[in-house]
């Protein structure tokens, strides 16, 4: 094919080249082009096609705050959205090793009770009540990042939380 070898130039070459297409995903594998997501820019995760400035921004900040992410899981779990949408990026994406982890069930914090939100592991009652007080003066929370930043979390607590939380 005629195009391939514009497209490989382009991904040799422009480290902001945007991949639009799986075929050009595949073709940055092939050539060993690999976007580390634990130290990933802004501008890395742009080259992907399907992700926007807001949540590349978000993916950066956790990882600025401590969140590891280590497989697509993770990356799903954090933008809140399904693992399928994103399984098209593994190939340029590198993780570390991470045991499969069992699936859960997902609560919006801007919805749930106290009583919802205690049942969360790594949350304890009073966590729960400040979450829902925080809610009540503040407004409904943005997204995991506005979560953390809100409550002042760490990215330890983030790490297990992120599972369990959809916004």
């Amino acid at each position: 094919m005629q195009w391939l070898p514009s497209i490989r130039t382009k991904l040799l070459n422009d480290p902001f080249y945007r991949m639009q297409t799986n075929a050009e995903i595949a073709i940055a594998a092939d050539l060993g082009i690999m976007i580390d997501v634990n130290t990933a820019k802004v501008d890395d995760w742009l080259r992907l096609p399907g992700l926007s400035i807001h949540q590349a921004r978000n993916l950066v900040q956790l990882c600025q705050a401590g969140v590891q992410f280590c497989c697509i899981e993770d990356i799903a779990a954090a933008l809140s959205i399904s693992v399928q949408h994103l399984q098209p990026l593994v190939p340029v994406l590198k993780f570390c090793y991470y045991d499969e982890i069992s699936a859960v069930k997902a609560i919006s914090p801007n919805i749930a009770t106290i009583e919802q939100l205690a049942e969360i592991p790594a949350i304890d009652l009073a966590l729960a009540q400040f979450i829902v007080q925080n809610r009540h003066l503040q407004g409904t929370y943005r997204n995991l990042v506005d979560f953390q930043r809100r409550l002042s979390l760490s990215g330890a607590v983030i790490s297990q939380l992120m599972y369990y939380l959809q916004f």
